[in-house]
């Protein structure tokens, strides 16, 4: 693998984008996929904590998931909002469970109570039994059609002035409103996914697309891709770049391989009981399906990512690792906002301590070199005095005890 150029005071690249914000996700309990623990309901003190501990380590927004077997997420969402003051709760939310109109009133009071944070993030729907446990059966390609009239019924909603009705394909309704409108404006939509009714609806109608942790290469076509669709639909404010990873570190890169390996064998092992629902076989989603592609093509990629963890998941959800140092870590999200990704998602697979060290030790580091930049115009060192993979050590702690 070639090294790319890193050199201190070098020049941005034009992908590059001046500022990213961090997200985390919110645990309700303290079982995680290192140690499992069987739970139906939440533990309000862990809870507490972990959303606490958000706040304190400087992320900007923590996504609120939801499943069918999962704690509500508006009233999780709202629950983050009373206990924080500035981090953004992002509601997971399935267009199947809950009509538009009322998404909208639930959605923007959300934004009033907490003065403007509330972000939504629209789950289509990747897994068709997933979908019909909650009486869900449209195939996927409709689905993503539901979404994006959801989209428009939501942001009319906000804005419309007088009662209006609607008759789509999905929903009809007479003289709702004018509805409960948001803080101030409109709410950020976030729409993630792979398949090719995906990228139609987030490029058209999303203010942000999300991906899972891709190597750069790959990740950057698909940002072109969404980016493109967004163009031809007229757009001229491009939706933001989420992407997402389940970083890996210690004090060292070689520290960092030894936690990794062990995490890993760990996961494989609870898998089914972290993830009983999902199943086994070939996903059906498009994002499962690439992570376990480049999975099966290397366990490694650019300067830190590693795939084992989607092998061992079967790419059961966000999987992919950055493993290496904090310095290492910070550097490989570093390349990822010169690939034009501004939501930087990072949570650990040891949930609330991985929360902790995140803010202490990668968030700071991203952030300084953010400001050099932006007070020079240059980079900075940390991408040029932390290779990872693109150094000569760095593999072989990633090989270490491996048949």
């Amino acid at each position: 693998m070639s090294t790319p150029s890193f050199d201190d005071n070098s020049a941005l690249p034009e992908t590059a984008v001046p500022e990213a914000e961090f997200i985390s996700l919110t645990h309700l309990s303290p079982s995680t996929e290192l140690n499992p623990v069987p739970s139906r309901g939440i533990d309000l003190g862990f809870f507490r904590t972990y959303v606490e501990t958000l706040e304190t380590a400087g992320y900007d927004y923590t996504l609120l998931p939801y499943g069918s077997s999962s704690a509500d997420s508006f009233v999780t969402a709202a629950a983050v909002g009373t206990l924080t003051e500035r981090i953004k709760p992002i509601v997971a939310l399935r267009p199947n469970t809950t009509p538009p109109t009322i998404g909208a009133q639930k959605l923007a009071t959300l934004d009033q109570l907490t003065q403007g944070r509330a972000v939504v993030h629209l789950i289509s729907g990747g897994n068709d039994a997933e979908q019909a446990r909650q009486g869900d059966y449209l195939p996927k390609s409709q689905r993503y059609a539901r979404t994006s009239e959801y989209v428009d019924v939501l942001r009319r909603s906000w804005t419309e002035p007088a009662a209006f009705s609607h008759e789509g394909e999905f929903y009809k309704f007479d003289e709702f409103g004018p509805g409960f409108a948001p803080y101030a404006g409109s709410i950020p939509i976030s729409i993630g996914g792979q398949s090719d009714e995906a990228f139609a609806v987030g490029g058209a109608k999303a203010d942000i697309f999300s991906f899972w942790g891709e190597p750069l290469d790959d990740l950057r076509a698909e940002i072109d891709r969404v980016h493109g669709i967004a163009r031809d639909a007229g757009r001229t404010t491009l939706p933001r770049i989420w992407v997402t990873f389940r970083p890996i570190t210690a004090k060292t890169d070689e520290l960092a391989w030894a936690k990794a390996h062990e995490y890993v064998d760990k996961i494989a092992a609870n898998v089914s009981k972290v993830r009983p629902l999902l199943g086994k076989g070939s996903p059906q989603n498009v994002g499962s399906q690439r992570a376990l592609n480049f999975a099966d093509k290397s366990e490694l990629y650019d300067r830190a990512l590693w795939t084992r963890t989607a092998a061992v998941t079967n790419a059961a959800g966000a999987s992919t690792a950055l493993v290496g140092s904090p310095e290492t870590v910070a550097a490989a999200i570093l390349d990822y906002i010169d690939r034009g990704a501004s939501l930087v998602s990072i949570r650990g697979y040891d949930t609330l301590a991985d929360a902790a060290d995140y803010g202490r030790h990668v968030l700071p580091l991203v952030r300084q070199e953010l400001a050099h930049r932006k007070a020079t115009g240059r980079r900075g060192p940390l991408q040029s005095q932390h290779l990872g993979n693109y150094g000569a050590e760095y593999g072989t702690y990633a090989t270490a005890g491996r048949p």
